[in-house]
């Protein structure tokens, strides 16, 4: 059965996108990564929210732009969001809650990986107790401000446990389980 990842890079002061969702800031840290290279080749299917499907692309103005992990995969799409467009978009199924977004993702992606994209998707996952795994592609720049990896208004703690960690030259990547007790 598929897990849930919530994979993501992140500045090393703890965001995944500036302010507004500027993801400009990611384009000089997408050299070689045999971690993320290895992940890539296990996704079955992804699952983002509205705002990272719709948001800025790292790849823009690049022959990769609006494609996954700069084109290096291809598969189902998933996305979360209240509305979906007025015209279909090939290849992507937009779903209106978590619970059909987690059966319907799950479901394409076999026995591979649902890569998560979007910090509120992973909450939501979070709180339906269906996210399995995240890992965290650290890199050397600090933002000061945007979007949080993490971010639970009036607090809770999530334990992890790690299971892989690896360097690049230019990242640090830690891959965690989530504890369930």
């Amino acid at each position: 059965m598929a897990k849930m990842l919530y994979s993501v890079s992140m500045s090393a002061d703890g965001f995944i996108a500036g302010p507004g969702g500027d993801m400009r800031w990611l384009t000089d840290y997408l050299g070689p990564n045999p971690l993320v290279d290895e992940l890539i080749s296990n996704v079955g299917a992804l699952l983002a929210g509205n705002k990272s499907f719709g948001g800025d692309d790292p790849y823009k103005d690049t022959e990769q732009e609006g494609e996954a992990f700069g084109g290096g995969w291809s598969g189902p799409e998933f996305v979360l969001a209240h509305k979906a467009p007025e015209r279909p978009i090939p290849g992507v199924t937009f779903v209106h809650d978590v619970d059909t977004a987690i059966k319907e993702s799950k479901a394409a992606a076999g026995d591979k990986y649902v890569n998560v994209m979007g910090a509120t998707v992973a909450r939501e996952l979070l709180a339906a107790g269906a996210l399995d795994e995240v890992l965290t592609v650290i890199t050397p720049v600090m933002l000061g401000d945007g979007v949080r990896l993490f971010d639970h208004p009036g607090g809770t703690q999530v334990k992890l446990e790690r299971l892989r960690f690896s360097t690049t030259e230019d990242a640090v990547n830690v891959w965690y389980r989530i504890k369930t007790s």
